[in-house]
């Protein structure tokens, strides 16, 4: 990419203003799930390159400008840092798409999402006073709330959306005058290094961005626990979530957690009353349950269909996964690529199996294609699987999947439907499909989730939070609330007539 510093592939850690290797001398190979094959090589930190990049990012916090930086110029290099991602769009996109198997056209729209986060912070703080006015009932007293930047901020992003998570973190981050340490996903981190050299381009001050590749085990754990970070924000799954928290918490470090979720998408019958109702509603439950394969933190993956139409819906929905075209992302035509690795295919394989000891119904998918069908043959495929006759009890209901994976309940009533739907230990996104007005207000505002959806499954907007309840997080990205997480709120009361109190005599 244009903006790429010339080094050695071996060196994708950047601490203090350089690239380098790992002081082990250890390297990774980062594998094409397509084919299976290696496309490239990078660094394998430790807790020894953790901590040289945390003290970077504290030098440059405690010393250095950017911190100070008036809001206007930090603003300004966020847009130039969407300018760079619209320029290397085209590249960032396919390597998104070799990186975590996604087709290249979710790559140039998850780039497009990217700039829109770093535009939108950028805006926001921008557009800030200079802090709230506190009226304290007399004139002699100015009071005044201002933010300013947390720190030292650890953040440690998943392997499904490498750039995109990254940008939701590091956006808000140096808009708020943060320096940061970021350890992408060992197995997806090609575009989150090439975000670097976006940032260096842009002219951010040595030191702000750092970024360390390697396994979560000891890079990501460091950083966690690491006494020289003030915030850590991580996304990813519920058990390394809990241990990042643990972590984190000896110090009283701030938090923010994405964990993920097990998202329901309610279908009312008169949603299907038309044929075009019944097309679309169909047509976004496909989209809901397989975009990248299903490996979407909100993804449908639960379909909760009324009774009535269910027989109808599940029919037409079994058809047309089976004519979801797989591939290699990058091929003219493919509409849905690889699981991320053979471990991640595994586990799908391992949830299908489970759902059928238990009792559900196959209705579609279930297993690998056959070599003949697919190219490259040797990639990690699964098939667009639709299980029918599903209850809460089945392991395959309660447990994120994070594979091309829908499961069919269905209900009578609307209570019955809200009732399901909230009967998860998770809650970050949901969606509830109905021609009735009022319905759809009534549920929206019943659901326990984060994200409703009325009519619609996975749009989000960078200037509307993101985030769960219960055991899919704490805190909020994106929105003002995205913005706060990366601050302290700090009131300063001043006194234009001090005076003796005489409280004490003497």
């Amino acid at each position: 990419m244009a903006g790429q510093q010339a080094r050695q592939a071996e060196q994708t850690i950047h601490v203090a203003g350089e690239w380098r290797a790992a002081l082990s001398g250890a390297t990774r190979e980062v594998l094409d799930p397509a084919d299976a094959t290696p496309f490239a090589v990078v660094a394998e930190g430790d807790e020894r390159d953790a901590d040289a990049a945390v003290q970077a990012a504290r030098r440059a916090f405690d010393e250095g400008p950017w911190p100070h930086t008036p809001v206007a110029e930090r603003a300004a290099l966020l847009h130039r840092v969407a300018d760079l991602l619209v320029r290397d769009r085209e590249e960032l996109g396919l390597l998104e798409s070799r990186d975590a198997g996604k087709t290249v056209e979710e790559g140039r729209v998850d780039i497009d999402c990217v700039a829109d986060a770093f535009r939108y912070f950028a805006n926001l703080v921008a557009g800030e006073g200079a802090g709230r006015v506190v009226d304290a009932g007399s004139p002699d007293i100015h009071s005044v709330v201002v933010h300013e930047p947390v720190g030292v901020c650890t953040l440690i992003t998943p392997w499904n959306y490498p750039l995109l998570q990254a940008s939701w973190k590091i956006a808000p981050a140096l808009a708020a005058g943060n320096t940061f340490v970021v350890k992408p996903s060992e197995i997806t981190p090609m575009t989150t290094i090439a975000l670097i050299d976006l940032l260096v381009e842009a002219g951010l001050p040595d030191g702000v961005a750092n970024i360390v590749t390697g396994p979560g085990h000891s890079v990501g754990a460091r950083l966690a626990e690491h006494p020289g970070v003030d915030l850590v924000s991580f996304t990813g799954g519920l058990l390394s979530g809990t241990k990042v928290a643990q972590a984190a918490a000896a110090g009283v470090k701030k938090i923010a957690l994405e964990l993920g979720g097990k998202n329901p998408n309610v279908v009312f019958a008169d949603a299907c009353a038309t044929e075009e109702g019944f097309d679309t509603a169909v047509d976004q439950a496909l989209n809901a349950a397989f975009i990248h394969s299903g490996q979407v933190c909100s993804a449908g993956a639960r379909l909760i269909v009324e009774e009535s139409v269910r027989d109808r819906f599940v029919a037409e929905l079994a058809r047309r996964a089976e004519r979801i075209k797989l591939g290699r992302g990058t091929e003219k035509g493919v509409e849905c690529g690889p699981l991320v690795s053979e471990q991640q295919r595994a586990k799908t394989e391992a949830y299908v199996a489970s759902a059928l000891a238990e009792g559900a119904v196959l209705r579609c998918g279930g297993k690998r294609p056959e070599p003949s069908e697919i190219r490259p043959a040797t990639g990690w495929f699964y098939e667009p699987t639709v299980l029918d006759h599903c209850h809460r009890e089945m392991k395959v209901v309660r447990e994120e999947v994070f594979g091309p994976v829908l499961t069919v309940e269905t209900f009578r009533t609307e209570d019955e439907a809200v009732a399901l739907a909230n009967d998860t230990e998770y809650g970050l996104a949901g969606a509830v499909w109905t021609a009735d007005a009022g319905r759809a207000r009534r549920v929206a505002g019943r659901l326990r989730h984060g994200t409703v959806w009325i009519n619609d499954f996975h749009p989000y907007l960078p200037q509307a939070e993101w985030g769960g309840f219960g055991k899919s997080g704490i805190g909020r990205e994106l929105g003002p609330a995205g913005l706060a997480e990366y601050r302290e709120t700090k009131h300063v009361y001043q006194n234009l007539a001090p005076k003796p109190v005489r409280w004490f005599a003497g």
